[in-house]
């Protein structure tokens, strides 16, 4: 069964705000209403997502577009963090580093890759179980672990090349193309303004953008 996993768009920060309860920025959320504009997601589609608070803002704009309601799920969430906080950009960037470098350890507490990412493909897993044949199905969730979930169809070792910042758009507001079962991933990380709308339905997708 096709699936598209997006990842939030740009992210208000707060240091004094749990990292979770971030809501999108204006300028995410503009990407994310100028996406559910595009038709992308087409109606009748079933949405699911993270419960933090940016993964959310995503579904429901998506979910009141396609009139459709958005099933949310905790285990779809980033990978925790929780045990290092806040950390400003330039440390987060060299503590996911170490995340994907070292996926069977964990960095300060985290949780580590490996855990996050058996979480995060047995429960698309159990979600995609739920979907009716012929009905697409869109997951809102995170860079991270959506990494991690593609890296797992793709038959690829965990590795932050495979990351959406290498491979789509800087800021988030990314997607992927996949089917579990058959672990194939049929488009890369690609800017939500590029994800082509007859993604669930051609019977081939953009080149250009195919994981090799």
């Amino acid at each position: 069964m096709r699936a598209l996993y997006l990842s939030h768009p740009q992210i208000s920060m707060d240091a004094n705000v749990p990292v979770p309860l971030w809501p999108l920025s204006a300028e995410g959320l503009d990407r994310a209403e100028r996406f559910a504009a595009r038709g992308v997601v087409p109606p009748g589609a079933m949405i699911f997502s993270s419960r933090e608070r940016k993964a959310l803002d995503l579904a429901e704009v998506l979910a009141a577009s396609t009139g459709t309601v958005v099933l949310s799920d905790h285990l779809m969430g980033e990978n925790d963090r929780s045990s290092t906080g806040f950390l400003p950009p330039a440390l987060f960037e060299l503590a996911a580093d170490q995340f994907f470098a070292e996926p069977h350890s964990s960095y300060q507490g985290w949780e580590r890759a490996i855990d996050a990412q058996a979480r995060i493909v047995e429960t698309v897993r159990t979600a995609l179980a739920s979907v009716p044949p012929g009905t697409p199905a869109v997951f809102c969730g995170h860079g991270g672990v959506g990494t991690l979930l593609k890296c797992f169809v793709a038959g690829v070792p965990i590795d932050r090349r495979e990351d959406q910042g290498r491979r789509g758009g800087r800021g988030g507001g990314n997607g992927f193309v996949f089917e579990l079962a058959e672990r194939q991933v049929l488009l890369d990380w690609t800017p939500l303004e590029e994800l082509p709308p007859d993604w669930f339905t051609a019977p081939a997708i953009a080149e250009a953008r195919v994981l090799t």
